[in-house]
């Protein structure tokens, strides 16, 4: 009856890639309330995986890949932090397996200690979305299924630039960035500068309007550019010709005047200082114009086993892990796997940490008659019993219990239910 419910509630449910009042995770948290389901174990479950993805997220490092899997055995979800600048502009990919009925939400939020506020939501009925970052800071994405819903997926973060080159064609090249000393240490440069043939055309690097047009000072013939939509302004310096008039809107690409040595600059190579200000002053340039764009790192095509076990002892922020604890896959990137402990908490590990379960550590026999739970607590359900004398396989351990297997049935028992 649970899973017949789910199923009515997931062909009721719309997808939607960007929220209005309502997240499309908030939406079928809703639907779970309606239907009675948040009181049950599992919803409880459900509702707990969500909130340990943003209490306790993976730190990972842009740009990011990873293949990752939900399994069915019980409901969770997946926190990755990472740190972003302000002007990039990151993309989102995230492609499921083929099962129509297999939805992941994804939410990104900003973290600001023990807070965390939600600044997109999608699903996957939308595979690909982008967010700029307006605040250099701590974010987390959340990953999370439907309740009872399993399948794979493939996840990629990509980094580039929220404006465009200011500078036309291929010859402009940043030669000096934000901080570097001026006037022997007496001030720091506020912008960056862009070297170019005389002349060459400093273009727009947004739509927007020209809010000055000025000439004099350190920045010798300048325009002043404000992005529609943006709390911020551009700032074009040292050019030979101003093409522009103050109040006149331009798009982006549009020649808005040409590269020159003005100003200050009169004993230096032509370049364009090219600066950004917002409400709190001037702010590093770069991340908003970086032409490279960081693309994600290949996925290792190693396989996702259901089991791992650690091959040594593994130093967590809370703990030291022992070796042979039993884990659960849920990812693996470039570098090794994102895992969960038996106690819920997640992991990552490199690959020559781990190693398959598919050989046991030992094969023993049952001294006592042995409760098997589904997971490693005195209060977790237990629905088997292996007879003493049994021969049982040993795949992996966690506190006082071990995993076992015995022909089809594995689950966990007490160690001292085990021979030797």
């Amino acid at each position: 009856m649970l899973l017949a419910a789910l199923v009515g509630i997931s062909c009721s449910s719309t997808s939607t890639s960007i929220f209005s009042k309502k997240t499309p995770h908030e939406k079928y948290e809703e639907k779970l309330e309606d239907n009675g389901l948040q009181k049950t174990p599992e919803g409880r479950q459900w509702l707990a995986a969500s909130e340990a993805a943003l209490m306790d997220p993976q730190l990972i490092q842009l740009p990011y890949s990873h293949a990752g899997i939900f399994p069915k055995d019980k409901p969770r979800a997946l926190g990755l932090k990472f740190i972003a600048k302000r002007g990039e502009k990151l993309t989102f990919t995230l492609d499921k397996n083929l099962s129509s009925h297999f939805v992941v939400y994804a939410e990104l939020y900003k973290q600001d200690g023990e807070d965390a506020d939600l600044l997109h939501a999608a699903d996957t009925a939308s595979s690909e979305f982008e967010f700029t970052i307006n605040e250099m800071g701590t974010y987390v994405l959340r990953l999370q299924p439907e309740l009872f819903r399993t399948g794979t997926y493939s996840l990629s973060i990509s980094v580039g630039p929220s404006l465009s080159f200011p500078v036309a064609g291929n010859k402009g090249n940043v030669g000096s960035f934000w901080g570097a000393d001026r006037e022997g240490g007496k001030r720091s440069h506020e912008g960056i500068d862009i070297f170019a043939p005389k002349r060459t055309p400093a273009i727009a690097a947004a739509d927007g309007y020209v809010t000055g047009v000025k000439e004099g000072g350190i920045g010798g013939k300048t325009v002043w550019l404000r992005p529609i939509n943006q709390n911020i302004t551009l700032y074009y310096a040292h050019l030979d010709e101003q093409l522009v008039k103050e109040g006149q809107f331009v798009k982006k690409g549009e020649t808005i005047g040409l590269v020159g040595n003005t100003g200050n600059a009169k004993t230096t190579p032509p370049h364009l200082h090219f600066g950004i200000y917002g409400f709190g002053g001037a702010v590093d340039p770069f991340p908003f114009v970086n032409k490279r764009i960081k693309t994600a790192p290949l996925v290792s095509h190693k396989k996702m086993s259901d089991f791992l076990r650690l091959v040594k002892a593994h130093k967590s922020v809370e703990a030291v892990t022992k070796a042979n604890t039993l884990l659960v896959p849920v990812a693996v990137n470039s570098k090794g796997y994102i895992a969960e402990l038996p106690d819920g908490r997640m992991i990552q590990t490199p690959f020559a940490s781990v190693q398959s379960t598919i050989q046991p550590i030992k094969k023993t026999k049952v001294i006592a008659l042995a409760a098997v739970y589904n997971a490693p607590d005195k209060n977790s359900s237990s629905t088997l019993t292996i007879q003493p004398g049994s021969s049982v396989s040993v795949l992996g351990y966690f506190n006082e219990f071990a995993f076992v297997k015995s022909g089809e049935r594995e689950g966990w028992v007490l160690e001292k239910d085990l021979k030797g």
